[in-house]
């Protein structure tokens, strides 16, 4: 599953962020999260109704898992613990995390408290020009990560085995 850094700004414009294995893209525009209200970062999207998504990377997987191990409930400096620094997104109300050089920035469409189940449009993607290559996000630049539920591993993206809307016209 992907591994999704969630931020958010509390009222006082404190940033805070999570680690969220349970979501994803589902549309062109919307991403589904599936987290708690009990979270720090969740109340802090139900009062601002925003919030950023930024890819975790290989470079960055011990702070990404500290802030997923780690409450901001009982962690007031838990951003900056994890050595991030937050940039105001100029579209939305949110932290965009300078060390994560992908973000997701968005707006929030819908929250179930029974399903945990968030849903936000996606307003704007930022992304450090050092993860480009011919101005497209290179994925083998940002070096996202992805979780094994099975054996709690971070692995990170390997290598291409097909081409997506291609390979399979050779059964038609």
């Amino acid at each position: 599953m992907p591994v999704l850094i969630v931020a958010a700004y509390d009222a006082e414009g404190k940033p805070n962020a999570m680690n969220a294995a349970w979501g994803g893209i589902f549309t062109d525009d919307h991403i589904g999260i599936c987290i708690s209200e009990g979270h720090k970062t969740t109340k802090n999207i139900l009062a601002t109704k925003a919030f950023t998504v930024s890819m975790a990377t290989a470079d960055e997987v011990v702070a990404c898992d500290y802030v997923g191990i780690v409450s901001g409930n009982k962690e007031p400096d838990k951003f900056a613990k994890a050595g991030f620094t937050a940039l105001r997104s100029e579209v939305v109300n949110a932290p965009i995390i300078q060390e994560l050089p992908m973000a997701l920035e968005c707006e929030v469409v819908s929250y179930d408290a029974e399903s945990n189940h968030l849903v936000g449009r996606i307003v704007n993607v930022s992304a450090d020009e050092k993860i480009l290559t011919n101005g497209k996000i290179d994925y083998r630049k940002l070096r996202p990560i992805t979780y094994d539920p099975i054996n709690h591993h971070y692995i990170e993206l390997g290598e291409v085995v097909g081409n997506a809307f291609s390979d399979g016209k050779k059964l038609k």
